[in-house]
């Protein structure tokens, strides 16, 4: 085989004519990949996953990392998922990747024991009230996404005074997809999400995710801002515990964690896709996903 791993990116980021401050931190991040992957004397190659001229049986491993295009392309990276899973070893593998790309996921967290965000569903194609369903789940405010998304994408803050007003954008994206309702979580203007990494195993770092003022969204698309944080030990535990009850052990994953409205840990997301490691704020953390990457190729 030509390759030992391919990090897999979106194609804005191979070559890039002009690189602005966001592009950098992709490209940084790849680079630290990468470099850690070829001290380890494996054969490494940046492509993009839709790159129709790429031929993945060409390679032993593909390892996702900025393919942070195919929520907008749902459907290709589906087909495309299906085929190169034959063609190569997926990292994460293609049964964590489709289980986790919906947020129904966090049901099967819920029935392991992991404390998640209250979370309910709402099938496409179907007539929901979206107030009873408010008043239905109690509190005095709530957040009403796609289950299918990221980046903030139609996420809309609800309270007693507007949520009638988004009854109509509700009927609108049932229309195409399925959706979820969770109370609004009162820490994170404040206190904001954590984000745990969890590599190979382990805890490798962690981050506080702020939004800016008067916004919830800590998202860096919305003012947010990312700040490194010391996990304590509980926090720790609980991002293992969550990662455990994955339908198998990722490679990597991105725990994001809030103190819910009863004041404990959460699960927000788990992202084990293509989530934002951070891995420059710990340039070690680089290390330890190449070394397990490295058990993988040498393992085939």
């Amino acid at each position: 085989m030509k390759y030992d791993v391919v990090i897999l990116t979106e194609g804005k980021y191979i070559n890039p004519v002009t690189v602005d401050w966001y592009a950098e931190q992709v490209l940084l991040e790849e680079r630290l990949l990468q470099e850690a992957l070829e001290e380890l004397y494996l054969r490494v190659i940046r492509a993009d996953w839709s790159d129709p001229n790429f031929d993945w049986s060409q390679t032993k491993t593909a390892v996702f990392r900025a393919t942070w295009d195919y929520f907008h392309r749902f459907e290709e990276f589906s087909e495309w998922l299906a085929q190169t899973s034959g063609q190569t070893r997926l990292i994460n593998s293609e049964k964590l990747i489709r289980w986790n790309v919906d947020k129904h996921y966090l049901n099967d967290l819920a029935a392991e024991g992991v404390n998640i965000v209250p979370s309910r569903f709402i099938k496409r194609n179907t007539r929901c009230d979206l107030q009873a369903l408010c008043t239905a789940s109690g509190g005095d405010g709530w957040v009403l996404k796609p289950t299918v998304s990221g980046a903030a994408r139609h996420t809309y803050r609800l309270n007693d005074e507007n949520v009638g007003r988004h009854q109509i954008v509700l009927d609108e994206l049932l229309a195409v997809e399925d959706m979820i309702l969770q109370p609004f979580i009162h820490s994170i203007p404040t206190l904001g999400e954590l984000s745990l990494m969890v590599m190979n195993g382990e805890v490798t770092h962690a981050v506080r995710k702020l939004a800016k003022p008067g916004d919830f969204r800590v998202q860096d698309d919305f003012g947010g801002s990312v700040h490194p944080h010391e996990a304590t030990l509980d926090e720790q535990e609980f991002a293992i515990r969550a990662v455990r009850a994955c339908p198998e052990m990722p490679l990597y994953a991105r725990v994001d964690v809030v103190v819910d409205n009863n004041g404990d840990l959460a699960i927000s997301e788990l992202e084990l896709i293509e989530p934002e490691l951070w891995m420059r704020l710990n340039p070690a953390s680089a290390r330890v996903l190449a070394r397990g990457i490295f058990q993988v190729v040498s393992a085939r």
